[in-house]
């Protein structure tokens, strides 16, 4: 159930080309699922309990109800239910596992991993919660017995994974609505950071003051990353701009060199640094290493730039927290210099809008402009009070320039209207704001033959 989601698909991928008879369902048809129908998934619009009639197994998403009707049919036939965590670490668990956690950065790290990997000759399958740009979807298939996943703590998923190898990107505040507090965010990663196996390994980086918290659960089995001195794997030396990040890595304070890659901003040499980290602990060659950062394409929604139109640059990207947010925009900042920055905000969950709001508009004030559209609620009920404009006001007390428009069909006209020759403009948001950066790129190509992309600001 749910096999459109971006943790489902990639299962629903590994279990049919494992030889597995797959049939799935989700609310709606993504025309992205063609893929998987082409080699052989079964695809139901909808659910119900007609969708068992075969069924040996039913796995769901968490966002599944316990008394959903599908899910009580499925019981009351003697079918076994499991949480795609469940399946997932069923299926990864069997083999030698490198497993992605943090509050952030999970997704491109668990690409840069997979992809370095890969360009070291470990040949691994991995999962990644996004599409990446060159594997055609989510799911790069390996014919090694070396696995790396992304680890959600999103319900304490990450609980059912043994990793060989462990990383954590960073610890904060995030899903309260399922923690209630930090300390219970904490509990939770020093549970999944206590099911490495015995000689495994934790990656932590030494930047984030919430994963250095963990580093003493496995003593010397825990290694550094970051950008500080005393990180046992440095990178110095940042320098970025439109083409990408260049940084000098340090390894327990030997040079190994100068690396390349194309995503900008210190957050992605982050990332670029747990995948070397990985690498390393696994063998790879400091030559491979580099070649692969170097040619890594990206992530789908990830700093996704979709176009330069009449001289505006329209970037996408998944940031739906305060501290993703401003580590994109200092990204755009450090790649862009002067140029006016536009940001286009979904707020995503009542619950998080609700007890971020206020950081939600220190973020966004890194921008020049910002446009806030109302909440995507994803799994949630409203919350009476709860909506955009919480987030709009915040912007407003940074002093930016700020408008709050609820209506997601006409955003893109109105922003369109208000793009000039030398923007950048960024959406942001992890709910159907994905459909703005597409529509503003083909709004722009429309009017550039005509407006030559110059239109003063309203």
């Amino acid at each position: 159930m749910g096999v459109g989601g971006a943790g489902m698909e990639p299962l629903a991928e590994l279990m049919l080309r494992g030889g597995l008879r797959v049939s799935g369902c989700d609310q709606k048809v993504r025309p992205g699922l063609e893929r998987l129908t082409s080699i052989g998934l079964v695809m139901s619009e909808g659910h119900g309990p007609e969708h068992l009639e075969e069924a040996a197994v039913l796995v769901i998403t968490s966002a599944v109800p316990p008394d959903h009707p599908e899910v009580l049919a499925a019981r009351e036939r003697g079918i076994p239910v499991f949480k795609r965590a469940e399946a997932l670490g069923a299926m990864v668990n069997r083999g030698r596992l490198v497993a992605v956690a943090g509050t952030h950065g999970k997704t491109t790290t668990t690409a840069l991993t997979t992809h370095v990997l890969a360009g070291a000759g470990l040949d691994p399958t991995g999962l990644v919660g996004g599409e990446v740009l060159g594997w055609n979807g989510n799911l790069r298939l390996g014919s090694s017995d070396l696995f790396v996943v992304e680890a959600d703590e999103y319900d304490r998923s990450f609980h059912t994974l043994t990793p060989d190898v462990a990383v954590v990107t960073n610890v904060e505040a995030d899903h309260l609505d399922i923690y209630g507090d930090m300390d219970g965010v904490m509990q939770s990663f020093v549970q999944f950071v206590d099911g490495i196996r015995p000689g495994g390994s934790l990656w932590i980086c030494g930047d984030d003051g919430g994963a250095a918290r963990l580093a003493t659960s496995l003593g010397g089995r825990t290694r550094t990353y970051g950008l500080a001195a005393g990180c046992q794997l440095r990178a110095t030396d940042l320098s970025w701009s439109e083409a990408g990040n260049r940084f000098r890595v340090w390894e327990d304070g030997q040079a190994a060199g100068e690396m390349v890659m194309r995503q900008p901003g210190r957050h992605n040499v982050r990332n670029a640094l747990a995948a070397v980290g990985v690498a390393r602990t696994l063998g790879a060659a400091w030559p491979a290493i580099a070649d692969a950062l170097a040619d890594f394409p990206g992530v789908g929604r990830r700093y996704q730039v979709l176009g330069s139109v009449a001289g505006v640059t329209v970037i996408d990207d998944y940031a739906h927290h305060p501290t993703e947010i401003s580590a994109t925009l200092q990204a755009v900042r450090g790649a862009h210099g002067r140029q006016r920055i536009v940001a286009v905000f979904q707020p995503h969950l009542f619950s998080r809008t609700r007890d971020f709001a206020g950081q939600f508009g220190e973020a966004l004030g890194h921008a020049d402009a910002v446009w806030v559209t109302d909440v995507y609620p994803a799994r949630e009920a409203p919350i009476p009070g709860v909506d955009g404009r919480l987030v709009a006001d915040a912007v407003t007390e940074t002093a930016r320039v700020v408008q709050y428009h609820p209506d997601l069909e006409t955003l893109a006209e109105a922003v369109a209207h208000n793009l000039v020759a030398g923007d950048v403009c960024v959406t942001m948001g992890a709910g159907s704001v994905e459909t703005v950066g597409p529509a503003l790129v083909s709004l722009l190509r429309e009017r550039a033959p005509v407006e030559g992309g110059a239109r003063a600001p309203a």
